[in-house]
């Protein structure tokens, strides 16, 4: 039998055999559990209170697109805890309402829902009109919105490879170019920052719309940190490691098989949690982070590295099997 422990908004399942060792450990939001994790996890647990300091975004402004559900509900919540008046967009209102009357009632501070789809320029500059003209010019802008799936590449038609680019890199454009130029127009600053992906640094098969698209958005940001410092905007990328949400894993991994491979590949031996990513992004927009602008944070666990090296899957060997390949190896005569 298992023994459940309750902490705040995560529960820790811990299993123990015969002998007393941890064999498992799962984390969960309520009963529902999320995933589970190796043993070195126990090492490494979740944090998920606010971390800056209460009223850090006073009198602030932010703008999240993707703001209703997962990464960008969290960082949301964050934001709007901190002190700021926030302002989520995606394509579906009711959910947008939904979230903002909840994270409004959690923090006392108002959130507004805006409908945008960012692959629309027209969408996007009527979502920037709203925004302006219901609190003003932002100064904070998150790019969160996306879209992906698993697919082999032979597979994918013209109108698939559109649907997610234009999601991912023209809408993060379409947003970041029109609010840019307003904000220039008033010589206003503001601190951008996009969601990518680990995998927007090497490539990966399988989700190449969405690689090659991430990638863009990074080399975006990354150029427009140079060019528009001058305007007073900085801009900075988060490449996050694996994180479950329902909407993205629905169609990233529908069995749950590549969570399990995910795990035996992430050093700390656990995903990441929304809240995580939240307390990074409110840091980065966030005038502690003033001289901090063209720089992209990989948080993943280590998963990058741990892919990386040739020889990190010698992690498997055992003991008795080191034994055995050292004794040979001084056997070895010669060069």
């Amino acid at each position: 039998m298992g023994k459940t422990i309750q902490r705040k908004r995560c529960y820790r399942i811990v299993r123990r055999g015969r002998g007393g060792e941890r064999k498992v450990l799962m984390f969960g939001n309520g009963t529902n559990t999320l995933y589970q994790s190796g043993p070195q996890a126990r090492f490494f647990p979740p944090s998920e209170s606010v971390m800056l300091l209460p009223g850090a975004y006073k009198n602030k402004v932010a703008f999240i697109t993707g703001g209703g559900t997962g990464l960008g509900k969290a960082m949301t919540t964050t934001l709007s805890s901190l002190g700021a008046e926030c302002v989520i967009a995606s394509r579906n209102l009711d959910v947008l309402k939904k979230t903002a009357d909840e994270i409004s009632q959690q923090t006392g501070n108002k959130v507004h829902a805006v409908q945008c789809n960012v692959r629309d320029p027209a969408s996007v500059e009527a979502a920037v009109n709203q925004l302006v003209n219901d609190v003003g010019l932002p100064d904070v802008v998150i790019n969160n919105a996306a879209g992906n799936f698993i697919s082999p590449s032979e597979k994918l038609s013209p109108n698939a490879w559109r649907t997610i680019t234009d999601i991912v890199l023209n809408g993060t454009a379409y947003v970041t170019l029109d609010i840019g130029k307003r904000l220039i127009k008033a010589e206003k600053g503001a601190a951008f920052l996009a969601i990518t992906t680990i995998y927007a640094e090497s490539g990966s098969g399988f989700v190449v719309p969405s690689a090659a698209a991430k990638a863009g958005v990074e080399t975006l940001c990354t150029s427009l940190a140079a060019e528009w410092g001058r305007y007073g905007m900085r801009f900075n990328i988060i490449q996050p490691g694996p994180i479950k949400t329902k909407g993205a894993f629905s169609r990233l991994d529908p069995t749950g098989t590549v969570e399990k491979l995910m795990l035996e590949t992430i050093a700390v031996g656990r995903l990441g949690t929304p809240a995580e990513i939240a307390n990074l992004a409110a840091y980065l927009c966030s005038d502690y982070a003033s001289w901090v602008s063209g720089t992209i944070i990989r948080m993943d666990g280590g998963e990058y590295v741990s892919l990386a090296g040739e020889f990190n899957g010698l992690k498997k060997v055992t003991q008795e099997q080191w034994a055995i390949m050292e004794a040979m190896i001084r056997n070895t005569k010669g060069s």
